[in-house]
């Protein structure tokens, strides 16, 4: 057994220390080399808002600022990473909401290499603005206001310029969101519901949404389910006008072995996925859940989806998008 005093030559304590500090010089490079690492430590985060002009980033800008998010409308690209600098030393604004769009000119196609290393700083999330040509075209007669690109050109070639000039944009987005069918204070509570967060430190929010594929597949939904294998309650009258809330359609929906078969397997991949989400840094996940019209068998099924997942102690919002109201 080695004597508890060293030589003077060799003192433990340094030995210890210099131990110490390679072990800690080591720990630092393998977080650096993984930015979710960083991101899970770190309560500071910024959401982008970017896409086409008309498309509601002012509204949803707003509903941000709601939620407790430093807003900033039109920040410089070229400030973007002392932005990030000044967001994750802060103590009093950990989250921060901010606009960049097309008023950058040809300076936004440097916004994906941009972006990259801004990621390296802190947890940044980008949503992506859209809605159809038609809709943005009656938004902007009905404010009036000229399309950011110029006046010279017609406002429907101005939108299919923009749509180009922003692509590389709308690539590197994490969330995409079609407003066509949005007005102002539905776009602002969908926002609201979609990304507030509560006290409990949980760091994933679940929104299990219900569709109809007859007006098209959530551009923001993560995974899509389709249930219209389900035996459909459109075709028994007494049903055709509920909602897949009412208890006898969501009787007749969980009667059939396919229904709770399709459930069981959802819930165990789900339980399986989202731990793995939040470890590599995910802060939202939509599930989407498809049928013909969006009124009985995915309302039906996004609810049994959300109080088997809060069950499992997760924050689980529904939203029927197509749902009769």
């Amino acid at each position: 057994m080695a004597s508890p005093k060293a030589p003077a030559s060799r003192p433990p304590a340094k030995k210890k220390s210099r131990k110490h500090a390679v072990e800690k010089e080591t720990a630092a490079k393998a977080v650096s080399r993984h930015p979710a690492a960083v991101h899970a430590e770190s309560r500071h985060e910024v959401v982008i808002l970017t896409g086409l002009s008309g498309s509601g980033k002012a509204s949803a800008l707003k509903a941000f600022e709601d939620l407790g998010y430093y807003a900033v409308d039109n920040l410089p690209m070229d400030l973007l990473t002392a932005f990030a600098e000044l967001a994750a030393q802060s103590i009093e604004n950990t989250r921060a909401a901010l606009v960049v769009d097309v008023r950058e000119g040809q300076r936004i196609e440097r916004f994906p290499a941009m972006l990259r290393e801004l990621r390296k700083r802190l947890s940044t999330t980008v949503i992506y603005l859209e809605a159809s040509t038609p809709v943005l075209l009656r938004r902007f007669s009905e404010t009036r206001r000229p399309h950011p690109l110029g006046r010279e050109a017609m406002v429907a070639q101005a939108i299919q310029a923009e749509r180009t000039l922003l692509d590389p944009v709308r690539n590197v987005a994490d969330i995409l969101i079609d407003t066509s069918n949005f007005n102002v204070h539905e776009l602002r509570a969908y926002i609201q519901n979609q990304f507030e967060r509560g006290s409990d430190g949980k760091s994933m929010l679940v929104s299990a949404v219900s569709f109809g594929y007859k007006n098209g597949v959530p551009l923001e939904a993560d995974l899509v389910f389709d249930v219209r294998f389900l035996p459909n309650p459109h075709f028994i009258p007494e049903f055709r006008h509920l909602t897949g809330r009412h208890p006898k359609v969501i009787a007749y929906v969980r009667k059939f072995r396919q229904t709770q078969e399709f459930l069981d397997r959802v819930t165990d991949l789900l339980l399986f996925l989202l731990p793995n989400y939040i470890h590599e840094g995910k802060s939202y996940l939509t599930v989407a859940f498809g049928c013909t019209g969006g009124q009985h068998r995915s309302v039906m099924i996004a609810e049994e989806i959300r109080k088997r997942l809060a069950k499992q102690g997760y924050r689980v919002k529904t939203a029927h998008r197509d749902m009769p109201r």
